[in-house]
């Protein structure tokens, strides 16, 4: 054979491969087209490009004990390393998806013949050609397109990729990036985020079947979506675990058990308005916005909550939190059927003699502070249209607590259906710490976004009552000295007032009796309260009012004595910690540190305090809150001038929290409070603190016009069950040491004997009493 012959030969064998690897050469210097990028500026790849790809990373928070209890995202996803990917996970992948994997360099040839010959000849069983590597390319850096083509032209794309991305990327760290790039949906981005959707589980500990479910549904997520089309991934899972078995991954015998297992789901919906502590969230959000806007990343940037992959260190307890959740639901279900009851056979929950002008006033209040009502004024709908919007029926979904229910109706019945609701605030902190540890703004986050511990400012009634005491204290006033339960007048010429003021207390039964000041404050006398008011005046209040954390608007007004102003559920908490931390106010924190992605830490948070009381002071307090709950005998010496009762006959031990130490809670642990109920029962407050915990808690309707109109109003009977199933739970639950194993306030020598020195009345030996049900005095 001729020379010339020979090397037409080899031209024409070698043709495919020269026109091949020009073709490819064409792409790589991109005449073809141009390639996505993420260089913006340029819109150009260039290759150096693929030594740093990224993923959008979800910003994660995390509880003072390990938990994951919320994320804030662009797309859900937290890289997982590969080490930390269970070697089953692997498997299933390189078995399913490229059986060859670890032999090629990113183009597999003989699976791409194989793949050209099938379709020539119409066989549609013998595969695909795309590599991991290709897939990766293609997550990464190419657009779908369905033309001709376009098709062709992003194949020779996924190739040039593929080859760059293996020059660079060792084949593990090709498996990891890929893995931690694809979108398994239901907001599922990535391996991390997939295994914790469908399983509620971490990448580690994925089961084979778990594992095979997952990498099955990365041939068409839409279409093997375990919760629209169980069968069809239970049979592409099954397809998967062939695959393994036909590479020696699992024997034949596995193969036979775990075909016939069902999927096994464990579906946790990741949305902002589940999960816990949903209201903490949201309030966080815009403080960690705030920091991103005043930090930058090391390339200059700032920090993207978003995308960036933060890692937020919380103060919340999740153990503490899921039980004042529970408290919660359990209380107000029972609560809002008594509230239904009192208003069962009346469209609207208001006082009757209220007129049908006040009560559509009310109504067109709520439809204008609704986010319907918004977002058709930002449509620039007029005030005629939303009317008509507002009369005209349409399916919706409404908040129960026995579930959800869907109906046709208006969207102003479903206003006027939403004030029936009894809604709620509670926080509970570390007062020695200022770490909030449990955070509950309402009770739904989707139905009802209005938040009651930081937004929510409402009427405190008598927990503002120990601020006097602890003025009245501090200025050299014993819990023994005794005051008059009697009317006291506050002249309006002297006081500058529309009128005289002469506040009276909730039941006359006490009323002209000479009692002690701790007996007052158990009992939350008004009389005596006024008394301490009209002898410091009300700027003294305020000034200590300031420095135990109270921001509120305070009027100088004798009223402010009962509490006729409004405070929010975490300025009561901050203050009351005030007592318990040997009179050091303690300002409330969410947060401890925030680190990158990789746990380099960017910024640490720290307490901040003052001193407000003396040491004295504050545990006169706790010792005169402890008597709330325990409850004070006082022994009238002046009976004889009163004609209720017979000469030496004992009044009782009483206090507003006494049914914290009963059988219903049978609390044994030390612990101190105070109840607090607004006028007309439209506000029911409860503060309780232990050693180790302070909480407080309130209840009411949106509109202060709904309420009860009994004893069912009270504090003790609407927020105090919060705090005692709470603090029940949290007793009953032995891992939260730090709260359980101290139950007890503690002080130094010195402290005890002053306590026991200033406390002891001289009153006679205590004597039994039957504890009385829902009264409150």
């Amino acid at each position: 054979m001729s020379r010339k012959k020979i090397i037409l030969i080899w031209i024409i064998c070698l043709s495919p491969f020269i026109g091949f690897t020009t073709l490819m050469y064409i792409v790589k210097i991109n005449t073809i087209d141009e390639f996505p990028t993420n260089n913006k500026e340029e819109g150009v790849v260039y290759f150096s490009d693929l030594e740093k790809p990224k993923n959008n990373l979800a910003t994660v928070l995390y509880s003072s004990d390990g938990n994951e209890i919320g994320k804030y995202f662009q797309e859900n996803r937290q890289d997982v390393h590969y080490t930390n990917l269970n070697p089953v996970l692997i498997d299933a992948l390189i078995s399913t998806e490229d059986v060859r994997f670890k032999k090629h360099s990113g183009i597999d040839i003989r699976s791409l013949f194989r793949a050209t010959y099938g379709a020539l000849s119409g066989n549609s069983s013998s595969g695909g050609a795309s590599t991991i590597s290709q897939q990766l390319a293609k997550l990464l850096y190419t657009e779908s397109t369905t033309s001709g083509v376009g098709r062709i032209k992003q194949k020779l794309k996924e190739w040039v990729l593929a080859v760059e991305l293996e020059k660079r990327y060792s084949k593990s760290e090709i498996i990891e990036m890929y893995l931690n790039r694809f979108d398994w949906i239901n907001q599922g981005v990535g391996i991390f985020s997939a295994s914790k959707t469908y399983f509620n589980t971490i990448p580690e500990k994925l089961t084979i079947n778990q594992a095979a479910m997952l990498v099955g549904m990365l041939k068409n997520p839409s279409l093997y979506n375990p919760r629209i089309n169980p069968e069809g991934t239970q049979k592409r899972r099954n397809v998967v675990l062939s695959q393994m078995m036909k590479n020696n991954k699992i024997s034949r015998t596995e193969f036979d058990s775990l075909k016939v297992l069902p999927l096994g789901l464990n579906f946790q919906k990741t949305d902002h308005n589940e999960g816990l502590a949903p209201y903490f969230r949201e309030q966080l959000r815009p403080m960690l916005q705030e920091w991103c806007s005043t930090h930058k990343k090391p390339n200059g940037e700032y920090y993207n909550l978003y995308t960036d992959g933060l890692k937020v260190y919380t103060t919340i307890d999740s153990r503490i939190q899921k039980h004042s959740e529970q408290a919660v639901k359990d209380h107000m279900t029972v609560l809002q059927k008594e509230f239904y009851e009192v208003y069962k056979r009346k469209r609207t929950p208001y006082p009757r003699e209220f007129s049908k002008k006040q009560i559509e006033k009310l109504i067109d209040d709520g439809v204008k502070r609704s986010e319907r009502y918004r977002k058709l004024i930002n449509k620039g709908k007029s005030e005629s249209e939303i009317k008509d919007i507002f009369d005209t029926k349409v399916k919706t979904s409404l908040f129960s607590w026995q579930g959800e229910i869907d109906t046709l109706i208006s969207p102003r019945d479903s206003v006027i259906y939403n004030k029936f609701f009894l809604h709620t605030g509670v926080m509970s902190m570390d007062p020695n710490t200022g770490h909030v540890k449990a955070y509950v703004g309402g009770i739904n986050h989707k139905y009802f976004k209005y938040d009651h511990v930081l937004q929510g400012s409402r009427q405190v009634g008598s927990t503002f009552k120990p601020f006097l005491y602890a003025l009245a204290i501090q200025e050299g006033m014993n819990p023994c000295d005794t005051i008059v339960n009697s009317s006291v007048i506050f002249n309006k010429n002297e006081w500058n007032l529309l009128k005289d003021w002469i506040p009276k207390n909730s039941s006359p039964e006490l009323d002209e009796l000479k009692l002690t000041l701790k007996f007052g404050l158990a009992n939350s006398l008004n009389m005596m309260t006024a008394s301490i008011m009209k002898d410091y005046g009300p700027q003294a209040v305020i000034d200590i009012a300031r420095k135990m954390g109270v921001n509120s608007t305070l009027e100088p007004s004798p009223s402010l004595c009962l509490g006729t102003f409004d405070m929010t559920v975490k300025e009561l908490t901050a203050s009351y910690s005030t007592f318990v931390n040997q009179g050091v106010y303690t300002e409330p924190i969410f947060i401890t540190k925030i680190t990158d992605k990789d746990g380099v830490v960017l910024e640490e948070f720290s307490t901040k305090t003052k001193e407000v009381l003396n040491e004295k002071t504050a545990a006169i307090m706790v010792e005169l809150l402890k008597g709330v709950v325990k409850g004070v005998e006082s022994k009238d010496k002046y009976l004889e001038n009163h004609g209720r009762y017979k000469k030496g006959n004992v009044i009782g031990r009483r206090g507003t929290g006494m049914s914290l130490k009963g059988s219903k809670y049978n609390i044994k642990a030390e612990i101190g409070g105070k109840t607090g109920t607004t006028q007309e029962y439209s506000d029911g407050w409860f503060v309780g603190i232990t050693p180790n915990l302070v909480t407080t808690v309130w209840v009411g309707c949106e509109d202060r016009s709904a309420h009860f109109k009994n004893y069912k109003g009270y504090g003790s009977y609407t927020a105090l069950p919060i705090f005692g199933k709470l603090m029940r739970s949290v007793y009953d639950d032995k891992t939260i040491t730090e709260v359980t194993e101290q139950d007890k306030f503690e002080y130094n020598q010195e402290i005890q004997d002053y306590i026991k020195q200033k406390m002891n009345c001289n009153q006679n030996d205590e004597i039994n009493f039957d504890e009385p049900e829902n009264v409150v005095f």
